[in-house]
């Protein structure tokens, strides 16, 4: 999602002259468009922002002009003002409901310093706002339909940085998607913190569905892949399952992370839905499309994970088999009931676990990868690779799928027979010649 902030806040300055710059040296107005979920992430606006304040000060003293510093995002919205306080250098602060303001607030910024704009969500009036014409390049595109989240998971910070669930209107969603379209886009990944909880009003006025959503983008000409990311197990409903067993243009892979495999510490995370209900829903979905690729989020070291709590998240991991995954380890959220709680887990326990742990998803994702090895996939030509006629694509799992003497077909979806598969990307060659 923060992919696609950042494409819209280039939208909105685009009528003000501005255009990206591939480096910070020289620019003109540089923001830092910022994640709060985990310390680590947070701490390293700090350290980005003492490297542009040189920039700013070596600016300025060759006379080239200023600088402005904008700090975005989910770190401006928790931690705005001390920010300000930390580093001087910042010129202003805007959470992540209210960059469409930009424009106002550079004014305003010309004459002084330090303003904070974005305490309150109002996702409804960013969307408004924000230009009908995107800039995006490309035949792969990110849409957001669904802000927020309502799960209040004790580990996670999300509620309040981003608000309470709110969902788009379906028209809106489906006028920027046909405008994609327009330009070249082939395939949209629907975003949202909680997407497959999207409710935006309809074409009728009731609440439309993901699932509806779905059948509707796929109906429109030049929409050819619809991928949704992130998704709650407790929002997959029968309608989003069934859908993914009807609709070809819905890719057979799903991010539908479950953060741990041990009921007690999804208790304790207040995920709302214990190891066996996963599983269940893990058989209907490949019931549904048996040859769906899972990809799920795990944090190892929860407050109070014991081993056989973590064992437990391995057992889980070998039932399910992904095809890729994301693991971190625990890290403490200033304001989540989480961070309070007893029996914080030792940071070298954690590690040793987070290793274990990831050297099973590895050997899960290379499996998975060669397993592709013969077989002909429908792979979407993204961009020119780095020797020759190369090009680059994405087949259906999401894998990167490289093929020689291919660049001719960048923009369409073309059958690749699969050679070998890597850790992290595939090789393939043509079936046929265009």
């Amino acid at each position: 999602m923060n992919v696609y902030d950042s494409e819209r806040m280039a939208d909105v300055l685009r009528p003000l002259g501005y255009a990206p710059t591939d480096t910070p040296d020289g620019a003109d107005f540089v923001i830092l468009n910022t994640c709060h979920i985990r310390e680590k992430a947070a701490e390293k606006v700090y350290s980005e922002l003492g490297k542009l304040r040189q920039m700013k000060e070596e600016k300025a003293a060759a006379g080239q002009g200023g600088m402005t510093i904008a700090v975005a995002g989910c770190v401006a919205q928790a931690e705005g003002e001390e920010i300000m306080k930390r580093q001087p250098a910042v010129d202003l602060v805007v959470g992540p409901q209210a960059y469409h303001q930009l424009p106002e607030l550079l004014t305003r910024t010309a004459r002084a310093r330090g303003e904070r704009i974005g305490a309150d969500f109002a996702p409804n009036e960013k969307f408004d706002a924000l230009p009908a014409t995107r800039g995006t390049e490309g035949v792969t595109a990110f849409l957001t339909v669904q802000e927020g989240c309502d799960k209040f998971c004790t580990f996670c910070v999300v509620p309040y940085t981003r608000g309470a669930e709110w969902s788009r209107p379906a028209a809106a969603v489906l006028d920027e998607a046909r405008a994609l379209a327009d330009r070249g886009v082939r395939e949209v990944t629907l975003l949202g913190q909680n997407v497959n909880a999207y409710d935006g009003e309809g074409p009728d006025g009731n609440p439309f569905t993901l699932a509806k959503l779905a059948y509707a983008l796929a109906d429109i000409p030049g929409i050819e892949r619809i991928r949704y990311t992130t998704s709650h197990p407790n929002d997959m409903s029968d309608d989003l399952i069934a859908a993914h067993g009807d609709l070809d243009a819905l890719m057979p892979y799903l991010h539908l992370p479950v953060q741990a495999g041990s009921d007690r510490i999804l208790r304790l995370m207040n995920r709302k839905h214990g190891r066996q209900k996963y599983l269940d829903l893990i058989d209907r979905i490949r019931a549904a499309r048996p040859d769906m690729a899972l990809s799920g989020d795990f944090i190892v070291g929860f407050p109070g994970e014991t081993d056989r709590d973590f064992e437990d998240t391995m057992d889980l991991v070998r039932r399910v088999n992904y095809a890729s995954a994301f693991s971190f380890m625990y890290s403490p959220r200033p304001g989540t009931p989480a961070a309070t709680m007893a029996a914080q887990v030792p940071d070298a326990v954690a590690k040793e676990r987070l290793h274990a742990l990831q050297a099973l998803l590895t050997e899960q994702q290379v499996a998975f990868n060669r397993s592709l090895a013969g077989r002909v996939l429908p792979v979407l030509f993204e961009k020119k690779g780095r020797h020759g006629a190369q090009a680059i694509g994405r087949s259906p799992y999401l894998q990167s799928v490289h093929v020689e003497d291919a660049d001719q077909l960048i923009g369409r979806i073309f059958p690749v027979e699969i050679v070998s598969g890597q850790q992290n990307s595939l090789s393939g060659r043509l079936t046929q010649t265009n």
